[in-house]
């Protein structure tokens, strides 16, 4: 088991009397880690202390920040084995995953490396003569970020790197649900260098979070929030983020569609829908969580995915032994089996199906109709409902019948006619013979409606965690009228 301390101000120090929480392993129910529960104070020194960094970080030069950026990429695959480990004792990830989420996070610190002279103004022409007016991105100050569990490393890093290479300094509120995997990030990431207070992180007991995080919002150094997880939550951070007046960012909750035309590649849809909708048992926000097949695609859709669905059981990812691992908790499996249960009694027809505890095989349900759960809910878990449309218009009509609006997908031969219908999504991302789940460094990442607001990625990222400020310079007398 390991014994994790709070990260402030450079160094691993204890919480405030000393106080702890554990987190289990899901499939075993072993105590795996103990991480210290901060106390309000706790939170606020954190704070402090990357306000007191702000100043000289923000005045660092790109170079030096870029090649910090880049050395931190290397600690972190560098400590690959360890968060591939910290993964599987946590949330019963598989391998595969695993190390997904440290190459793509390590991409990320090299994305971010590359901002860092990407940060720009520009020069506005001005009616008053002799005026020189200037658009210039600087530095906001602290960022308080907050990532999930489900993809821990990509998402903790993701919610750090950007903020970082902009000169910011960031207070990080790891999950309680992978407190080891998030401190070995940190840990990583300080390997690189930074100075003292520009990287702190905390961990908390989960019953406290709500004080926690408001006592972080509030606080007056914090100047922007970044947050990835569910809507329920995401609603509850926006909410204080008004009151406090902060600028969030959030990526928020999803049930991405797939709508498959008549005129699409069957074999590859299938191929895209089985990666999208059970990578990671579906525990990604990105998940192909509805499946809307059009008229004759319909029978020879439903026919090849059940074979796929049939070929990926679940079991426990220490084994190594089945394409699928466990869910986070047996809480999230038994709600994934309470939504199965509910399409299965009003008409669905199951394909695949089973398994024990937080071990559940891939599912499908063919016939999925407005009066069922799985219709609206996000599952997070490894079932994917089929919804057959008639006409075009008609799946349109169901892709947008949610109040998600985060990724998406169509499939046809006829890009034209496949764009026509991607411009109709109402979500941030649509991926045209593609699978709902992709994420790069450099991409727009973000959502609509209750997906969130804001985007992650590349120059949009620039825009959530600088300022931008108007200045000008008078190369002339001034004429004033009193």
């Amino acid at each position: 088991m390991q014994i994790l301390n709070l990260f402030i101000d450079g160094k691993h120090v204890a919480a405030e009397g000393e106080r702890r929480f554990q987190r289990a392993n899901p499939i075993t129910g072993e105590v795996v880690t103990e991480a210290a529960a901060a106390s309000l104070a706790d939170a606020t020194a954190a704070v402090d202390a990357a306000a007191r960094a702000f100043p000289g970080w923000a005045a660092t030069g790109p170079k030096e920040r870029r090649m910090k950026l880049l050395a931190a990429a290397e600690a972190l695959k560098a400590r690959g084995d360890d968060i591939v480990q910290a993964m599987k004792d946590e949330i019963g990830a598989t391998e595969a995953w695993a190390r997904f989420n440290v190459m793509l996070a390590a991409d990320m610190l090299v994305e971010a490396g590359a901002l860092t002279t990407q940060i720009k103004g520009e020069i506005i022409p001005s009616n008053r003569p002799g005026s020189t007016a200037m658009a210039v991105r600087q530095p906001a100050g602290v960022v308080l970020a907050m990532a999930p569990w489900n993809a821990p490393v990509i998402l903790g890093v993701r919610a750090l790197a950007t903020p970082l290479a902009c000169g910011n300094t960031v207070v990080m509120k790891s999950s309680e649900l992978c407190p080891r995997t998030h401190a070995l990030i940190v840990e990583a990431i300080a390997e690189a260098g930074f100075p003292a207070g520009v990287l702190n992180a905390i961990s908390n007991h989960p019953d406290e979070a709500p004080k926690i995080v408001e006592t972080l919002i509030a606080n007056p150094a914090v100047r922007r929030v970044n947050f990835t997880g569910s809507t329920r939550v995401g609603k509850v951070i926006g909410e204080l983020c008004g009151r406090y007046l902060k600028p969030a960012l959030l990526e928020l909750g999803g049930k991405a569609p797939m709508i498959v035309m008549e005129d699409a590649d069957i074999d590859a849809a299938v191929a895209a829908a089985g990666f999208g909708a059970y990578m990671n048992q579906g525990q990604i926000c990105m998940s192909t969580e509805r499946i809307i097949p059009v008229g004759a695609a319909g029978d020879a859709f439903v026919e090849a995915f059940a074979k796929k669905v049939e070929s990926l059981p679940a079991g426990d990812p220490r084994a190594a032994n089945a394409p699928l691992g466990s869910l986070v908790s047996a809480q999230a499996a038994d709600r994934v089996r309470e939504l199965v249960q509910d399409a299965v009694s009003k008409g669905a027809r199951l394909l695949g199906g089973g398994g024990e505890g937080p071990i559940l095989n891939a599912a499908a349900l063919d016939g999925v109709t407005p009066d069922m759960r799985l219709y609206t809910e996000e599952s997070f878990g490894p079932v994917a409902a089929i919804m057959r449309a008639m006409s075009v218009d008609e799946a349109v009509r169901i892709a947008n019948e949610s109040e998600f609006g985060l990724s998406s997908a169509v499939f046809s031969r006829d890009i034209n006619a496949a764009m026509a219908v991607a411009q109709r999504i109402e979500s941030g991302i649509c991926h045209i013979n593609g699978p709902t789940v992709h994420d790069e460094a450099q991409m727009p990442f973000g959502g609509v409606k209750a997906s969130g607001y804001g985007r992650f990625g590349g120059n949009w990222g620039i825009a959530e965690f600088t300022e931008l400020r108007w200045i000008t310079i008078q190369n002339g007398p001034m004429h004033y009228p009193l």
